[in-house]
């Protein structure tokens, strides 16, 4: 609170960056904004509330929800996302027949399977809801300060507060509402905002109150304050605001400067009051935001296909079925005695075939419904929600440092983390940590600073690894075994690879912003180079140019500086560690306490500040105009090199040539990079010069940014160059090695930002997407006077002939190295999507190696947690998400999906055969129990116990060997001829439990004692088989075993003969046909166990062939690695081990591998020339008349 008291005294306004934000006019000259018309009808009585509690004046409460569902909505839009599921509607459907007499079975054995599954799936949904809800809560609760009545501020929370109230945001808090700023803690009603969270800017944005109401900077005086705003109706354009203030008997146009929008942050600002305008879901964060939809993943949606698949093949039985009852009744039936043709019922009667057969039909198609598995979405949910709660509680994606854990917010897309293609990421607080550090700089033509950046140390070991392979260099002098690595060659041809990582004897405590190490530049020494005073400029160029405000650390006694970028951060924490402090700001002048030798003696200099003209995207360059203390204006200039250079003198080009070569070296090592320029002003060109751009700042027009743009480029010439600097982006820990793994398993990478351009192709460069060499094609729009539709067409005609040329120049390209970058900012995305244009957009992103797109809206990025499916603290943890839980989640589902499908043929399809055996009766084989307990209980545990627990490889062994990735995105395991062949083998599986049980048991006697098996005998014996042979199926088809797994296969089997001994046991009123069948009947008859291993081992044969061939003569990737663990090749040949993991990276032209690789073809290029160049050299040595 003390920094911010003693900062308010400077009115930052007078400069010329704040002083853009101030109108041109006094306030009360301005027109105000005619508001006529839809769209303008809002009215805000301000610290008036009470107000807006009657219509038409009444607005949304600041109360905000994303949950999907509320008490009134659960049950109808639940139940319609059940049902809306084939298989669930088919199941309804047969409850409700299964109630009538037509049913072949008990009508519970239909409902209670589906209410169980519905209500399971409903419960799983509402819990998902709950968290929902209760985020939504805590962001309610939050406690804002607002104004009661006489100057009293009180605490309230965020949902209560209503439109026209006055509130108080201290600093580091959130905005609750929309608010129009009145005052701030600064006197000018100047304050910094962070929109991170609305539009990925790093950079704090200032905001300005209006000066009428700069006053009201206390608590008391709002009192009696009361004002009138009128303004537009609630909309998501974040960048335009139009409205009046009607305050003092005087109207006061408004304008997007002084609104602070919800969800972003007062920065550096002790406090700021507004009056809210907007609340709630009409806020223009809220306005952007999207309904959480229900979403269904495409593994569930190819689902829905095969259970089409499953139904038409339901119905083909159930007609061959319907139509053989009907030859039955007709030719058959008056023979059977013991039916009484004589007296025929409705269903029964041979003079109506026909009609027998279409009521046969519904009875069929109830008997066969097991083709259709009831427990199939139920066992899916359960698995996907225990799958949630493993990446909620994996503690290698817990954040350390905010205690913030991944979270599955739903887990219904659980299998499609590991099936992407592409990911679209936010750069803000998800790529980068905004931090950098002065790594290196060239000055007067000498490069400073020996410390490598992360490229360069990485492109060397690559290379010492590779050298060492090759036999070139021994194994002693890897950097494994050596403390420094350099990049040098020498004469003599030793391949010596060294690339300076530090000095390690003298080792000083981390400096934020500040990565340099070089005494020759330290400490004073600059003095003894050879162009001093070159050097004296640079510095004070770094600690001039800028338009930061410093802040004194009591604790270290050194200044820390609050800056628009980090970029200017970074060089004014450079400029204090060379000596030069910037110290103070006034409203005319920077001092600078200057340090000339290692002696320690300080000057404090002052130089007054005349103009500021600051760096925008278009002009890609900042310069200050200065007055030093002996009267010399000066020039101080620092941008993108190419907009330097074509500004310089002809003899200010004197180290032009060993700048550039320092300039491509920094780019190459990943470094970011700006030119440092300057001149000398004499007072008449300033003068005049002056007198013109002031002109141009108070003119009033649509060309102001045009007189204000010329204006700069009239004084900003004839530039000296005297250096450069390169500073090192501080991305989040783990974010190149994230995406270069990433890049490895073959995804492709989107980044999203609100930044300017040159800002996201910087942050292209720290993280690997993009590289030196790599072609930019950059797509942007022209400006449009107007919104006619010529115009817009012009626009459009424009970005299309971009895209055509950029096509072009892909398909044209060769070099089987090239890569391409597309950088495309917000306005041009939108054009580019409609539907005239985005395929051919889409093909040019397809074909480039990455994709930035800059100044997009959040609209565009739809990236808040808030709507997130799942979250994660840090982006090093999408590694770990995708190649780790999203491989294991999508191979859980596709084969626990296609096991279900196999068992469900393989149990359904018997019912058909018997059906058809016994002259299509309508007869089921089997007991209804047993029916109510095979998808529910026997065959329900090992399936999940699949899903859950299943590993083809360990979570180690999926991060060394990222490319087993593509098995998810090429759908390996869920594609239709995988699907047929677990339905062609549940086929195979029914034939033989039915024909091998009959054959074996029908036509022979049954017991020692001569007697037959019944039906209630065949059908358990044929129930046994099955039990066994669809868990020994899921046995073999698991790679990865636990005790739990072994418990619920086995223990199923177990279960089913515990079950049919004490249902057995039963009184026969209740056990009825199957009374102690077991222990009298089965158990005592070895047919019974000889069928049950006959049966069990012919159903898997064709199975255990297909894995065996498999493995031997067409492995997978994941069956190599498998035997390469099991025989312990790993350990035994660590070089065997390296060269798989290589061979099973995904080729990709992005990502550090990449980069790393670019590098080493650059230095082996670089190497190549050389040994030519001496070999040339002796050979001419040895062709010397001396020498011969």
């Amino acid at each position: 609170m003390a920094r911010g008291r003693i900062r308010s005294k400077l009115r930052l306004s007078h400069l010329y960056t704040f002083g853009c934000l101030k109108p041109s006019t006094l306030e009360g000259d301005d027109p105000p904004h005619p508001l006529h018309g839809p769209g303008f009808s809002r009215t805000v009585f301000c610290n008036q509330p009470h107000m807006h509690k009657k219509k038409p004046l009444r607005y949304r409460s600041n109360y905000v929800s994303t949950t999907r569902y509320n008490l009134i909505t659960f049950f109808p839009k639940s139940l319609y996302e059940q049902f809306h599921r084939a298989a669930n509607l088919y199941f309804l459907v047969a409850a409700i027949l299964s109630v009538f007499p037509l049913s072949p079975f008990n009508k519970w054995s239909m409902i209670a399977p589906l209410v169980f599954v519905v209500g399971l799936s409903m419960m799983k949904e509402a819990l998902e809801d709950w968290r929902r809800f209760m985020q939504d809560v805590k962001i309610n609760a939050r406690k804002t300060c607002v104004h009661k009545t006489d100057g009293v501020f009180r605490s309230r929370k965020w949902k209560k507060v209503s439109v026209g109230d006055v509130v108080r945001v201290e600093k580091d808090e959130f905005f609750p509402a929309d608010l129009l700023l009145l005052s701030s803690s600064y006197e000018d009603g100047i304050c910094y905002v962070e929109t991170m969270n609305l539009d990925g800017e790093t950079n704090l944005k200032v905001k300005r109150s209006l000066e009428v109401t700069m006053t009201l900077d206390d608590e008391e005086s709002f009192k009696n304050f009361m004002g009138t705003i009128r303004c537009e109706d609630p909309n998501p354009s974040l960048y335009t605001f139009v409205g009046n203030l009607e305050y003092k008997r005087q109207t006061f146009p408004l304008d997007p400067s002084q609104i602070l929008l919800r969800d972003s942050k007062l920065r550096n600002t002790a406090y700021i009051y507004g009056v809210v305008v907007f609340t709630g879901h009409d806020t223009k964060v809220m306005q952007n935001s999207t309904k959480s939809p229900s979403k269904r993943s495409r593994i569930e949606r190819t689902m829905d296909y095969i259970i089409y698949t499953l139904l038409v093949l339901l119905i083909l039985i159930s007609c061959i079925s319907s139509s053989g009852f009907a030859w039955e009744t007709e030719f058959h039936m008056p023979k059977m005695w013991y039916l009484r043709p004589d007296a025929p019922e409705d269903l029964t009667n041979p003079i109506s075939p026909v009609y027998a057969g279409v009521v046969h039909l519904i009875t069929a198609l109830l008997l066969y419904g097991y083709l259709i598995p009831i427990s199939l979405y139920v066992s899916i949910e359960v698995v996907k929600v225990w799958q949630a709660s493993f990446i909620n509680q994996d503690l290698r994606m817990y954040d350390d440092e905010s205690g913030v854990p991944a979270q599955a917010r739903t887990s219904n897309l659980n299998e499609e983390l590991g099936q992407v293609h592409t990911i679209l990421s936010d750069k803000t607080g998800t790529l980068t940590c905004n931090q950098m550090d002065f790594l290196k700089c060239s000055i007067s033509g000498t490069s400073y600073g020996v410390r490598s950046s992360e490229v360069e140390l990485a492109a060397a070991k690559q290379m010492a690894v590779d050298l060492e392979e090759h036999g070139e260099i021994s194994s002693a002098n890897t950097p494994q075994s050596q403390t420094k690595v350099y990049g040098t060659w020498d004469s003599s041809c030793t391949h010596e690879i060294e690339i300076e990582s530090g000095n390690s004897n003298n080792p000083r405590a981390p400096i934020k912003g500040f990565g340099f190490e070089d005494d020759r530049l330290m400490n004073g020494n600059w003095l003894r180079e050879s162009q001093p005073n070159d050097i004296l400029q640079f510095f004070r160029v770094l600690a001039i140019c800028h338009t930061a405000i410093p802040e004194l650390d009591e604790e270290s006694g050194k200044y820390t500086y609050e800056a628009e970028s980090p970029d200017e951060a970074s060089f004014l924490a450079a400029a204090r560690e060379f000596g030069f402090e910037f110290c103070k700001r006034t409203q005319s002048s920077v001092f600078i306490r200057e340090r000339f030798s290692s002696s320690g003696q300080i000057v404090e200099r002052e130089y007054k500040v005349l103009n500021l003209l600051d760096f925008t995207s278009k002009r890609k360059r900042m310069s200050v105009v200065v007055r030093d203390e002996e009267g010399q204006l000066l020039l101080l200039c620092k941008g993108a090199d190419s907009i330097i250079f074509e500004r310089l003198a002809k003899n200010g080009k004197t180290y032009l040539g060993p700048t550039t070569k320092h300039l491509t070296e920094y780019g190459e090592a990943g470094l970011r990079t700006l030119a440092l320029a300057y001149r000398k002003l004499d007072e008449e060109e300033y003068s005049a010069w002056n007198s013109e751009f002031q002109k141009a700042k108070t003119s009033i027009g649509s060309d102001r940014d045009e007189l204000l743009e010329t204006g700069a480029d009239m004084i900003e010439k004839d530039l000296i160059l005297i250096g450069a600097t390169a500073v090192e982006d501080k991305l989040q820990k783990g974010v190149p090695q994230c995406i270069d793994k990433l890049a490895q398993a073959g995804l492709k990478l989107w980044v999203l930002t609100g930044d300017k351009m040159e800002t996201a192709i910087n942050i292209g460069f720290a993280c690997s997407l993009l590289r030196q060499g790599m072609r930019q094609i950059c797509i942007t729009s022209i400006n449009q006077d107007g919104g006619s539709q010529d115009s817009k067409r012009a626009v459009k005609e424009n970005i299309l002939n971009q895209l055509t040329k950029a096509v072009q120049m892909v398909k044209l390209e060769k070099d089987p190295h090239a890569a391409f970058a597309l950088i495309i900012d917000g306005k041009t995305l939108t054009y580019t999507l409609e539907d005239d244009m985005k395929y051919q957009f889409l093909a040019l992103a397809v074909d480039c190696a990455s994709v930035i797109c800059c100044r997009v809206s959040p609209k565009q990025k739809a990236l808040a947690v808030m709507a997130s499916d799942f979250s994660i603290a840090q982006f090093r943890f999408l590694e770990r998400l995708l190649v780790v839980h999203g491989h294991w989640c999508y191979k859980r589902i596709a084969q626990m999906i296609c096991y279900f499908f196999y068992k469900n043929i393989a149990f359904g399809l018997t019912l058909f055969y018997f059906e058809a055996f016994t002259g299509f009766s309508g007869q089921s084989v089997y007991n209804d129990y047993y029916l109510l307990l095979f998808n529910v209980v026997l065959t329900s545990l090992p399936v999940i116990a699949l899903g859950v627990f299943e590993q083809d490889v360990s979570s180690e062994i999926c991060l060394q060997f990222p490319a087993l990735y593509q098995q998810g995105t090429k759908n390996l395991f869920f594609d239709w001829s995988r699907i047929l062949g677990w339905m062609c083998n549940g086929v195979y599986s029914s034939l033989v439990i039915f024909f091998l049980n009959i054959g074996i048991i029908y036509s022979q006697s049954f017991r020692a004692g001569g007697q037959t098996a019944d039906m209630d005998a065949v059908g358990t014996t044929m129930f046994t088989c099955i039990i066994w042979a669809v868990n020994v199926q899921i046995a073999l088809t698991m790679s990865h075993f636990t005790w739990i797994q072994h418990v619920l296969i086995w223990g199923s089997i177990a279960f089913w003969y515990l079950f049919v001994a004490l249902y057995g046991m039963m009184p026969s009123s209740l056990s009825g046909n199957v009374y102690r069948i077991l222990d009298e009947i089965l158990a005592p008859a070895p047919i019974y166990w000889m069928a049950t291993l006959l049966v069990t081992v012919t159903a898997v044969i064709p199975y255990v062939t297909h894995i065996a061939y498999q493995r031997f003569l067409n492995p997978m990737d994941h069956h190599i690695i498998q035997e390469i663990k099991y025989y312990k090749r790993d350990v035994e040949d660590a070089r065997l081990w390296t060269r798989e993991r290589t061979k099973a990276r995904e080729k990709t032209k992005i990502g550090f591998t990449a980069r790393v690789d670019a590098k080493i073809r650059h230095l082996r290029s670089k190497l190549s020339k050389k040994q030519s160049n001496l070999s040339h050299c002796s050979a001419q040595d040895a062709m010397s008349p001396r020498s011969l």
